[in-house]
């Protein structure tokens, strides 16, 4: 059982009726009307709270570790988020394939997180990228223990890097020199719920969504939307053939997440490719 998305074998108790547009025609139910936010079987709203608070906080305790550990590598971090389908895995492939020719003196590696398969890993590495596959089995998200796991197998952590550097006034060492920046992707699991609450260490969250989804998705996932500091539009080469409102769909973002960026992009044509290029190397400056 996940304690933050609430899944269980047993039935749920009960939620808060919530009375519908319809006249009293169908009233829905609300399930994260308490305190807790979410609903868990057996389980009281603060030993709720209490456990989420304990796992995220050693998650956290994990995460601000990676992130320290990152930033003493050079390693700008992106935790790249979505729904399966989005079009994720294509877009990193182009990403990947596009800052090689564009940027060929930056290092570049992926942690892949999925289930179950190496089908994704498979991908990534044909482009030349170093990638470690993370299979989580019934786990629905990578967590920060995961990632400092994988890390450790990349060529972008290098051992000779003084782990300590930081503190080398009380061991009297000599600061090390910076290392070039590298950029590190992390291809959460296709979840659009429990990827939000979990830090990895990241320099930002980037959700992906595909045109295909529907214009309404940060209003009915605004946990994931609202910690995003970039939204990804993808998939418009469709738009010809799909009653999607663009214009909708950045206001639905707004409303859950005013500061995020948005940008539209075909990872298929390319269109928008060099903006995306162009705020992912600014984080390397």
């Amino acid at each position: 059982m996940c304690v933050v998305c609430g899944c269980g074998d047993a039935a749920a108790p009960p939620g808060v009726v919530v009375r519908s547009d319809l006249g009293g025609v169908g009233d829905d139910l609300h399930f994260g009307a308490g305190p807790a936010g979410v609903s868990v079987p057996g389980l009281s709203q603060t030993r709720t709270l209490k456990l989420e608070a304990d796992v995220l906080g050693a998650n956290q305790r994990i995460a601000d570790a990676n992130r320290q550990h990152f930033d003493g590598h050079g390693v700008r971090a992106f935790n790249l988020v979505s729904s399966p389908g989005s079009g994720k895995t294509t877009l990193l492939c182009a990403t990947l394939v596009a800052l090689q020719q564009r940027a060929p003196g930056l290092a570049l590696a992926v942690i892949e997180g999925d289930q179950q398969t190496s089908r994704d890993a498979d991908r990534i590495r044909a482009t030349g990228t170093p990638a470690i596959q993370v299979n989580t089995g019934k786990g629905c998200h990578l967590d920060a223990q995961m990632v400092a796991a994988a890390f450790a197998r990349l060529p972008l952590h290098d051992h000779h890097h003084d782990h300590h550097r930081d503190h080398h006034h009380d061991h009297g060492h000599r600061p090390s020199q910076p290392h070039a920046p590298s950029l590190l992707f992390i291809e959460n699991v296709g979840n659009l719920v429990c990827p939000a609450l979990w830090d990895l260490g990241e320099r930002a969250k980037v959700a992906i969504l595909s045109v295909t989804e529907g214009e309404d998705k940060p209003l009915k996932y605004p946990d994931l939307f609202a910690a995003a500091q970039l939204i990804v539009l993808n998939k418009i080469d469709l738009l010809p053939h799909l009653d999607f409102d663009v214009a909708q769909c950045v206001d639905c973002a707004r409303r859950v997440n005013p500061e995020v960026e948005l940008l539209l992009l075909s990872a298929r044509t390319g269109v928008g490719m060099d903006a995306w290029l162009d705020w992912l190397l600014a984080q390397t400056a």
